[in-house]
C-alpha cells in the first residue's frame, strides 16, 4: 500500500542516517576535548574513544585532526552567527548591530576559551569566518552605509578589516594581554574603523546589556 501524505517514507537510507550520527559524535566528543584539553594537547585516538567511534572509522569523515578543528568552529560560527541575528533583530541602529556583534563573539573567545583556541590555532580561520560571517557583517555594514551612519564606501572592504580586527582581538584574548573590557574597546575601534566619532562609538560599545551563551559541548 502506498504511503500516505502525511506518513512519508525517509528519504535517507540506514546507513546515511547512521554515517550522520557517527559524524555527531565525532564533533561532540572533539568539542569537549578542545574546552577541556585545548585543541593541540588533543588526538585523534581520543575523539574516536570518546565519540565511541572505531579508531579507522574517523578517516571516514574528516581527512585529518585540522579538518574536524574546522568543521567544529564551522558549526560554532553558524551557531553563534544566527543567534547574533536572533538578538539583534529588533535594533534599528546599524551602529549598534555591529557593535553587539563585535561585542559577542570576544565576549565568547573571552569565556569559552575553547573558542579562542580554535580560531587563532586553525590556519584557515580568516577564510571560514568570511564564508560564514562575512556575508552578516557586510549586510550590517551596509546597512550602516545606506543610513548615513558609517563613512565607508566599500562595505566588503569594510567588512574584511573589521573581521582582521577582531581576530587579533581573540588572538590577544587567548595570550592573555588584554583585560576584562576588551570586547567595548574593540567595538568602539571598529566602530571608529567604520567613521563614528569616538565619543559616539565609546558610548554605543558600552549601552549593550550583552550575555553570551557558551558553546554548548
Amino acid at each position: 500500500m502506498a504511503a500516505s501524505a502525511g506518513n512519508k517514507p525517509s528519504t535517507t537510507s540506514r546507513t546515511d542516517r547512521r554515517r550522520a550520527d557517527t559524524r555527531r559524535r565525532l564533533l561532540a566528543s572533539a568539542r569537549e576535548l578542545f574546552a577541556e584539553k585545548g585543541v593541540g594537547d588533543t588526538r585523534i585516538a581520543e575523539i574516536s574513544e570518546r565519540a565511541d567511534v572505531a579508531a579507522g572509522s574517523f578517516y571516514n569523515h574528516f581527512e585529518d585532526k585540522a579538518a574536524i578543528v574546522k568543521a567544529v568552529l564551522a558549526e560554532i560560527a553558524e551557531s553563534q552567527g544566527s543567534d547574533v541575528d536572533r538578538l539583534t533583530e529588533g535594533i534599528d541602529d546599524p551602529a549598534e548591530v555591529v557593535a553587539f556583534a563585535h561585542r559577542h563573539f570576544v565576549r565568547l573567545a573571552v569565556d569559552d576559551p575553547s573558542f579562542g583556541q580554535l580560531i587563532i590555532r586553525l590556519d584557515a580561520s580568516h577564510g571560514l569566518l568570511r564564508e560564514v560571517l562575512g556575508p552578516r557583517a557586510t549586510r550590517d555594514i551596509q546597512a550602516g552605509i545606506e543610513a548615513g551612519r558609517f563613512e565607508v564606501h566599500d562595505a566588503l572592504s569594510a567588512a574584511f578589516a573589521t573581521g582582521g580586527a577582531l581576530l587579533g582581538t581573540i588572538s590577544g584574548v587567548v595570550d592573555g594581554v588584554l583585560g576584562e573590557d576588551v570586547d567595548e574597546t574593540h567595538a568602539a575601534a571598529v566602530l571608529r574603523m567604520l567613521g563614528l566619532p569616538a565619543k559616539e562609538a565609546a558610548a554605543i560599545s558600552s549601552t549593550a546589556n550583552l550575555e553570551v551563551s557558551p558553546v554548548p559541548a
